[in-house]
C-alpha cells in the first residue's frame, strides 16, 4: 500500500483499533473487490457490463454487490459503525471517516458501485436511525440489515425541496390505521436499488407553514403498490447509482412512522455530521490515490531530457496538492473527534461543515493539477481521473452545498461558536 502522506496520521494520531480497521479494510477491499472485478474481467468497472439499457446496475453487479456486502457484514467491517445496543460494532466518527478514507485511497473512482456495500452508510444501511424504527418493525427487519441482505435509502430531497427542507410537497394523510404517501422524491442516493425507503412527508402543513415541525418519517417496502423509480444519469454518465422515486398512494401502517409524528426532521438532522465526514473521506481518499498516481508518473515521464518531476511547475503542483490534501485530512480529523466528543443531535455541526467545505474544494483542484499533469492521458478514461473529479465535484453538493455550509460557518463565526 501506498505510504504517501502519512504525517496525515502522524499529526492526529489514530487509536491503534482504528488503524488496525483501516489495514485490515484495504486487504478486504483489495480481496473482495480489485481481485473480484479482475476476474470477472472488470465487471465493476466498464460501464458497459455496470449499466443495463435502462441506466440501472445491471443484474450481475447488483449481485456481486449483495455478495460483498454480505462478507463485510459476515466479518464485521459492514457494521462496525453501528451503535451497539442495535448489535453493531460501536466505532464512533472517527473511525466511520478513516475507514472510509482508507477504502477510497485504496480503490479510487473506479470500483462506485459497491462502494456502499462495504461500510454500511448511515442512508443506505443500518445506523442510528434504527434507534428511531418502531420496536416491532426493527426487530423484524433490523437483522436482515445488519447481514447486508437489505438496503435502504434516505428519500427527503425534491425537484423544489433540496436546501429549502420546508418546501416539500410529498404528503402523507390519514387513512384508518395508517398513512397513504403521494408525491416525487429526486435525487436519492440508491433509490433505485433500495429495499426499503425511509421518506420524508408532510403531516401537518400548517407546522410546515410555521416552519415549527410537520413533517414525518416513515419507512416502507419499495416493492409496495405505488412506488415506482426512474434512474438519473450524471456526468455523461450511461447509468446512475441516483434515483427518482415516485409515490401514489403508498400505503403505509402506524408501524412505518419513525421517530414521532412531526418531528421526522430531526432524524435527518442526525445524519448530517456522518454524511459530510463520508464525503470529506471520499474526496481526501481519493485525492490521495490520484496524487500517488501522478507522483510516480511524473518521476517517469521525460520531456526535455528529464523527469517532469524536476519541473518547478509540476514540483510546485504536487506540492501544492500534498499541502492542500494534508490540510483537508487535519480538519476532517479534528471533526470526527468533535462529533465522537461531543455525540448526538447537530454535534460538531461547525467542523463538520467546514471539514466538507474544505475538502469537496480541495478535492476539485487537486484532480485538476493531476488531470493537467498528465496531459492527455489525464482525460482518457483509463486512468479514472476525469472519473475521480466527477465524484468530487458531486461531493460540493451532496449533504450541503457550499453555500448552505459556508451560512453554517458564518453565523456560527457571527455568535463566537466556531473555535478558532
Amino acid at each position: 500500500m501506498s505510504t504517501t502522506l502519512e504525517l496525515s496520521e502522524n499529526a492526529l494520531e489514530l487509536p491503534d483499533t482504528t488503524k488496525d480497521t483501516c489495514e485490515a479494510m484495504q486487504r478486504f477491499v483489495t480481496e473482495h473487490v480489485i481481485q473480484r472485478s479482475a476476474r470477472e474481467d472488470g465487471i465493476l468497472t466498464n460501464p458497459r457490463k455496470v449499466y443495463d439499457d435502462e441506466g440501472r446496475y445491471s443484474e450481475t453487479v447488483l449481485a456481486h454487490r449483495r455478495e460483498i456486502r454480505k462478507a463485510s457484514a459476515e466479518l464485521g467491517y459492514y457494521t462496525m459503525c453501528v451503535p451497539g445496543e442495535l448489535g453493531g460494532g460501536g466505532e464512533g466518527a472517527l473511525t466511520y471517516f478513516a475507514a472510509w478514507e482508507a477504502v477510497y485511497r485504496t480503490l479510487g473512482p473506479l470500483y462506485s458501485p459497491v462502494m456502499y456495500d462495504l461500510i454500511a452508510h448511515w442512508a443506505s444501511g443500518p445506523s442510528h436511525i434504527w434507534n428511531h424504527v418502531q420496536p416491532s418493525l426493527r426487530e423484524r427487519l433490523l437483522p436482515e440489515f445488519m447481514r447486508g441482505e437489505k438496503m435502504m435509502c434516505f428519500a427527503m430531497s425534491e425537484p423544489d425541496a433540496g436546501t429549502d427542507i420546508w418546501n416539500l410537497k410529498t404528503r402523507a394523510r390519514r387513512d384508518g390505521a395508517g398513512w397513504r404517501i403521494n408525491g416525487v422524491k429526486q435525487w436519492i442516493s440508491n433509490g433505485l436499488y433500495a429495499d426499503y425507503a425511509l421518506v420524508f412527508a408532510i403531516t401537518d402543513p400548517d407546522a410546515v407553514a410555521e416552519r415549527s415541525g410537520g413533517i414525518s418519517a416513515f419507512l416502507v417496502p419499495t416493492s409496495d403498490p405505488g412506488f415506482s423509480t426512474a434512474p438519473i444519469e450524471v456526468v455523461g454518465h450511461i447509468g446512475g447509482h441516483e434515483g427518482i422515486l415516485t409515490f401514489e398512494d403508498v400505503w403505509a401502517p402506524d408501524e412505518a412512522l419513525v421517530g414521532q409524528e412531526g418531528k421526522g426532521l430531526a432524524i435527518g438532522f442526525e445524519g448530517l455530521a456522518l454524511g459530510r465526514l463520508y464525503n470529506c473521506a471520499e474526496a481526501i481518499g481519493t485525492c490521495r490515490w490520484a496524487l500517488e498516481k501522478a507522483r510516480e508518473y511524473s518521476l517517469v515521464r521525460k520531456t526535455f531530457g528529464k523527469p517532469i518531476a524536476e519541473h518547478q511547475s509540476v514540483l510546485f503542483g504536487l506540492a501544492d496538492s500534498a499541502t492542500d490534501i494534508l490540510s483537508a485530512h487535519l480538519l476532517a480529523l479534528h471533526a470526527a473527534r468533535t462529533v465522537d466528543s461531543k455525540r448526538g443531535g447537530r454535534a460538531g455541526l461547525l467542523e463538520t461543515s467546514a471539514a466538507k467545505l474544505t475538502a469537496t474544494n480541495m478535492g476539485c483542484q487537486v484532480m485538476d493539477r493531476v488531470i493537467q499533469l498528465h496531459g492527455g492521458m489525464g482525460v482518457s478514461n483509463e486512468t479514472g481521473f476525469i472519473e475521480a473529479w466527477h465524484h468530487v465535484r458531486i461531493g460540493r453538493i451532496a449533504d450541503g452545498s457550499d453555500e448552505i455550509l459556508r451560512r453554517i460557518i458564518g453565523g456560527g463565526y457571527l455568535k463566537n461558536q466556531l473555535p478558532l
